[in-house]
């Protein structure tokens, strides 16, 4: 098992110089403490974090630039600028979407870690560890699941993910309990 926080959070400990560390993050992740609790074994780090919902919105709608994306980032990362963070965790997977917009309010001195790159040469180094990688001898097989409407995901994956996108499966919502679990 590979987990999400763990590694985005070693990552930004050792990449921060001056120990300050931000997190925007969903509600749900923010309101967890799950990176301020991996971020307190490294010594002395500052954790600034920052639920920023409206960027899902944005990302779901398509909209990764322009005046608006800027606005909402600009009103989110201000908090974060000012504990003057050298290292930003972006803690949702529909975050490093927006990188671009992220990046340029915060600033060149502030370095991103996305949590789902992280999380990924993780479960690189697993598969390394104990031989399972891909010889290239089976090409992979995609598969896309959605539980909202099958048109807005595949239209939104076809751009953010490329023509492996051929073919959603609609899969059931999810309980009305579970579904704050499920946008985290």
């Amino acid at each position: 098992m590979v987990e999400v926080i763990l590694p985005a959070a070693r990552r930004a400990a050792a990449l921060s110089k001056t120990r300050r560390v931000g997190v925007i993050g969903t509600v749900a992740t923010v309101t967890s403490g799950a990176y301020e609790d991996a971020l307190a074994a490294a010594p002395d780090i500052a954790v600034t974090s920052r639920a920023c919902p409206r960027f899902v919105e944005l990302v779901e709608a398509g909209e990764t630039a322009g005046p608006r994306v800027l606005e909402v980032a600009r009103e989110y990362l201000a908090p974060v600028q000012e504990a003057g963070v050298d290292t930003l965790i972006l803690g949702c997977t529909h975050y490093p979407l927006l990188a671009g917009a992220i990046g340029y309010v915060m600033g060149p001195d502030v370095t991103l870690v996305d949590s789902a790159s992280e999380t990924a040469r993780d479960v690189y180094r697993v598969l390394a560890a104990n031989g399972l990688e891909n010889s290239g001898a089976t090409p992979p097989s995609h598969r896309f699941s959605a539980t909202g409407p099958r048109d807005r995901f595949e239209a939104l994956a076809q751009r953010f993910l490329g023509p492996v996108v051929t073919r959603v499966e609609a899969l059931p919502a999810p309980a009305a309990s579970n579904a704050a679990g499920a946008a985290s």
